[in-house]
């Protein structure tokens, strides 16, 4: 297979100098007309490309962008990548994408080798593992190196670091209020992700809404767990034990599981009991029933963490680290037709 031209041999070729082949692709003024079609015209007769490693260092840029993403299981992060790698095109940047596993040990690993200077920058959502032993110096070493960091999805953590989430809080507050203004008041709490911090804001924004709604909160109807067979084995328990007409599910996992649940025990959903859940909207509409589902706007979060961590590789960006909330929306399917 030929290697790809080089601006050497361009400009062996028109027997003028690098610099003359460069500035004419670049469209410089200081080149006449004629000669700047003569190597344009060479140039794409040879399929020449510019190269980008060496482009990239004479701007002291990689033109990298690195993602790191706690799994893969939810579609949630694919859609929250789907907005960051998009808009990166647009901007001349490549996207390099990572997978921690919920691994803080791996998390360090990855960072290491971003902080070798592989990308200009890093968008982050830590691992559980990360934040149930709040160990974040490796973060924190990035930004001695003066590449910028960037949190998504899971902000709910002490640093002094860019920040991009959701009403996590009042989307479950909202949840609840819903739910109490149909005049159910039976309305139960299932949660499969205890060692997040966002997990900590839905679960005080379920406590909240009872209190200001003047509801009787039960803690037995509160279902937290880090094992989903233990999950599952709490819900059945409780099934057992107490009347419920709706759960509010804080994550992925956990709505499906109580979903299953029910209907395992010959419970009818919305008729027996109405489920409203953290899935997102490529799977919600395919459950059988339809779950209504609290919609993250993932792209959006992709799309505004990016631009922040733009505007501070381009040094735009004030001195205070910026804070970013996205409301949720209530997205109504089978689950809660009254």
């Amino acid at each position: 297979m030929r290697s790809k031209i080089t601006l050497k041999e361009l400009a062996k070729l028109l027997n003028v100098s690098i610099s003359t082949v460069s500035k004419s692709l670049n469209g410089s003024p200081e080149i006449s007309e004629n000669t700047v079609k003569r190597v344009k015209e060479l140039a794409a007769l040879h399929n020449y490309t510019p190269n980008l490693t060496a482009v990239n260092l004479k701007r002291k840029s990689t033109g990298n962008i690195a993602v790191i993403v706690p799994n893969i299981s939810n579609t949630f992060f694919a859609k929250v990548l789907g907005g960051i790698e998009n808009d990166a095109r647009k901007k001349g940047y490549q996207v390099i994408t990572y997978i921690s596993n919920e691994s803080l040990a791996l998390e360090k690993q990855i960072v290491e080798l971003i902080s070798n200077g592989i990308a200009d920058g890093l968008l982050i959502s830590v691992s559980s593992e990360t934040q149930t032993t709040k160990n974040y110096d490796h973060l924190y070493r990035l930004t001695e190196y003066e590449i910028p960091v960037v949190l998504f999805d899971r902000i709910n953590i002490d640093m002094d670091l860019d920040k991009v989430g959701v009403d996590d809080m009042q989307s479950i507050y909202n949840a609840v209020q819903y739910l109490r203004n149909k005049n159910l008041s039976k309305i139960g709490l299932v949660c499969g992700i205890a060692d997040l911090g966002l997990a900590h804001a839905r679960i005080e924004g379920y406590r909240n809404a009872f209190k200001e709604l003047n509801l009787s909160l039960k803690e037995e109807l509160l279902i937290i767990a880090k094992d989903n067979k233990i999950l599952k084995e709490q819900l059945d328990n409780l099934l057992n034990n107490q009347e419920v007409e709706a759960f509010v599910s804080l994550d992925y996992l956990s709505t499906l599981i109580t979903s299953r649940v029910i209907q395992e025990r010959k419970l009818r959903i919305p008729e027996d009991i109405k489920i409203i859940g953290y899935v997102n909207e490529d799977i919600a509409p395919l459950l059988c029933p339809s779950i209504t589902y609290i919609d993250q706007h993932p792209k959006s979060i992709g799309e505004t963490a990016l631009q922040i961590l733009m505007d501070r590789i381009k040094k735009q960006n004030p001195k205070n680290p910026e804070y970013k909330i996205i409301n949720t929306a209530m997205v109504h399917l089978d689950s809660t037709n009254f």
